[in-house]
């Protein structure tokens, strides 16, 4: 994305075109209404490091995925970690 449009570029666009592409091999990703997006049965909503749980509060199976975090705790995942699945 960079290297086709640098000044374009929005950083929550680049989160989740990551997460989309570092899935979407193994799995069938698809819109959500409610949140980014729908694995199987589960929801993520991408975001950085302030994103809070107000999207996904009344959620069952939902996940926070944050840039700019080292670690996860409870449903909040690292974006990083996804890159683990390629």
């Amino acid at each position: 994305m960079y290297a086709l449009a640098s000044q374009y570029s929005e950083i929550g666009t680049v989160r989740e075109t990551f997460f989309f592409n570092q899935l979407r091999n193994n799995y069938k990703v698809l819109s959500s209404a409610k949140a980014d997006f729908t694995v199987e049965d589960t929801t993520f909503e991408v975001g950085g490091r302030q994103k809070t749980q107000k999207q996904i509060e009344s959620m069952k199976n939902a996940y926070i995925v944050k840039d700019n975090i080292e670690f996860g705790y409870q449903n909040i995942v690292p974006l990083w970690a996804f890159g683990l699945n390629y």
